[in-house]
C-alpha cells in the first residue's frame, strides 16, 4: 500500500492511467500556467494596456522558461499556492523594463484555474474517445452475441430468461447518455478564469471584459464571467466522472457474478492468477471497475464540499479540489481502459 496508488510503480498499471496522469503532472501544470501569463500579456497589449514589444518579450520567455521547482514548492508551503513565486521567478527571467507588465491585474487563482481547464481540455477529449470506443465495442458485442440466451436475475435470484443483448443494453445506454452529458458540459467547464483580486477585473481602465475575451481566444477556451467562487462546473465534472465510473462499476459487478463457476454465463480471457490456487482465474478487470466506481463515489462528496467557497475567494475549498479532481479523472480513465479490455476478452455462454 502507498500514499498514492496512481503514482506507484506497483499499483499504477492496475489502478492508474499514465495518459491521463500526464496532464496532471508538475510539468504540464507549469506549461499551462506560463501559457496563461504569455497570453495575458498579449491580450492586454491588444487593448493598449502595455506595449506590444513588452508582450512579445514576455510571451517568448514564457515559452522557454523553466522555473526552480524546489523553490516553488518551498514557497507554496508558505503561501498556500504556487503562483506568487512562479510570478516572482518569471519577472526575474523577463527582466527590466518589462518585468512590471508580467501578471498585471491577475491573481493566483486566475493562473491556477486557467491552468486546470487548459489541462482538462485534452483529458475530456481522451475520456470522450475512450467512451465512444467502448460504446462501439458493446454494440459490436451485441451484434455478434446479442441473441445468446441467459437467465435474468432480480435481487440475485433466478427470474426469467433474457438475452445477452438485454444485458448489453443495460450497460450501453447509460454510457451513451454520459457521452451526451460530456458534450453539454464542455462549454460550461472550459472557461478562462480572469477576475483579478476580487473577481471584478478592476485596474484595467474598464477593459477587463475585453482582456478576458482576448485571453480566451488566445488560449482556445470559452469566454465568460469570472468564476472564482462559482465552482458548479467543476462540481458537475466530478458528478460526471462518478456517473461514468458508476455505470462501469455496474458492468463490472455483473461480469464478476456472471463469470462465477456456478453461473458461467460469461467466459473471460486473461483472468488474474492466484498465489495459492493455480486453478483459479480471477475477474480482476471486473473487480477493479467496482473499486473505481466506489472510489469516485466517495471522492464526489469532497468535490461537492468544495462548492462552499466563502466570500469572493477561498483557500480551503479551492485546495480540496486539487486533492479530489485529478484522482477522479485518473480513476475514470483507468475504468474506461479496464472496461475496454473486458469487452475485448468477453464471450457469453448460453444458459436457459
Amino acid at each position: 500500500m502507498t500514499v498514492s496508488p496512481f503514482d506507484s510503480p506497483l499499483l499504477a498499471p492496475l489502478l492508474g492511467d499514465a495518459e491521463i496522469s500526464a496532464h496532471f503532472s508538475v510539468e504540464a501544470d507549469i506549461r499551462a500556467m506560463l501559457a496563461f501569463e504569455g497570453a495575458l500579456a498579449q491580450a492586454q497589449a491588444a487593448q493598449g494596456l502595455l506595449p506590444h514589444e513588452a508582450a512579445a518579450h514576455i510571451a517568448t520567455i514564457c515559452r522557454t522558461f523553466s522555473p526552480d521547482i524546489a523553490a516553488l514548492g518551498l514557497a507554496a508551503a508558505r503561501d498556500g499556492v504556487v503562483a506568487p513565486d512562479l510570478v516572482r521567478q518569471l519577472r526575474a527571467a523577463v527582466g527590466e523594463p518589462d518585468a512590471r507588465h508580467v501578471h498585471r491585474s491577475a491573481t493566483s487563482q486566475d493562473v491556477i484555474d486557467t491552468s486546470l481547464v487548459l489541462r482538462l481540455k485534452p483529458v475530456l477529449a481522451l475520456l470522450e474517445a475512450r467512451l465512444a470506443a467502448l460504446i462501439a465495442a458493446l454494440r459490436a458485442l451485441d451484434a455478434a452475441q446479442g441473441a445468446t440466451p441467459l437467465m435474468g436475475r432480480t435481487r440475485t435470484q433466478r427470474a426469467q430468461p433474457i438475452t445477452a443483448g438485454d444485458k448489453l443494453r443495460n450497460w450501453r445506454e447509460p454510457l451513451e447518455r454520459h457521452l451526451t452529458r460530456l458534450n453539454q458540459l464542455r462549454p460550461l467547464l472550459l472557461v478562462v478564469q480572469f477576475g483579478g483580486a476580487v473577481g471584478t477585473r478592476g485596474d484595467l481602465d474598464g477593459k477587463g471584459a475585453e482582456v478576458a475575451a482576448g485571453l480566451a481566444r488566445l488560449l482556445r477556451l470559452h469566454d465568460g464571467p469570472c468564476w472564482h467562487a462559482q465552482r458548479d462546473a467543476l462540481a458537475e465534472l466530478a458528478s460526471w466522472l462518478s456517473l461514468a465510473t458508476g455505470t462501469l462499476g455496474k458492468l463490472g459487478a455483473d461480469v464478476a457474478i456472471m463469470a462465477q463457476n456456478e453461473i458461467g454465463e460469461v467466459r473471460l480471457a486473461g483472468g488474474g492468477a492466484s498465489s495459492a490456487m493455480p486453478h483459479k482465474s480471477n475477474p480482476v478487470g471486473a473487480e477493479i471497475l467496482v473499486t473505481l466506481a466506489r472510489f469516485n463515489a466517495a471522492l464526489l462528496s469532497a468535490a461537492h464540499q468544495a462548492l462552499v467557497h466563502e466570500n469572493e475567494r477561498s483557500g480551503a475549498a479551492w485546495t480540496l479540489e486539487w486533492l479530489a479532481l485529478p484522482q477522479m479523472a485518473v480513476a475514470t480513465g483507468a475504468a474506461l481502459r479496464h472496461a475496454a479490455a473486458l469487452c475485448q476478452g468477453m464471450r457469453f455462454e448460453a444458459k436457459g
